[in-house]
């Protein structure tokens, strides 16, 4: 069972996604990514108020994630992957992604607040920002 709805097809899509994201930041990263967007289908707020799915959040556009667009997203999910992806949609978190709605990888230091969204930590080169528990209280 899983905080939030999903298939055998869902696993190997957030498993797919959390490679083509993270891969570099080993599998702690990887289990970030996927805090993140369990959280966007979790969230019924801002920019998420409308995706219910693992499909819809990560084929969101605009809004989405940019690993859709490469080819390596559409390789296979391997299993190391998918053992991961399946810790996430039954609901472990890994800070700083435990509350996040959004990740990036600046050039630099992460900015103190991201589209009015304040940052929450950083790991290896990504940046994550959480919102306010009144903006989105379903992610806390």
């Amino acid at each position: 069972m899983g905080v939030i709805p999903y298939t055998e097809e869902d696993v190997k899509l957030l498993a797919r996604l959390i490679r083509a994201e993270a891969e570099g930041e080993g599998n702690l990263g990887m289990m970030m990514v996927g805090n993140v967007g369990v959280n966007r289908v979790r969230g019924d707020c801002l920019d998420f108020r409308d995706i219910r799915s693992i499909r819809q959040m990560v084929f969101q556009s605009p809004g989405g994630f940019e690993a859709t667009q490469k080819g390596y997203f559409y390789q296979a999910a391997r299993q190391n992957e998918l053992d991961l992806a399946r810790r996430m949609i039954k609901g472990e978190r890994q800070h700083p992604a435990s509350n996040a709605l959004w990740f990036f990888r600046p050039g630099g230091a992460c900015p103190e607040q991201w589209y009015n969204q304040w940052n929450s930590g950083r790991y290896k080169a990504h940046c994550f920002y959480i919102p306010t528990q009144a903006d989105c209280p379903t992610v806390y």
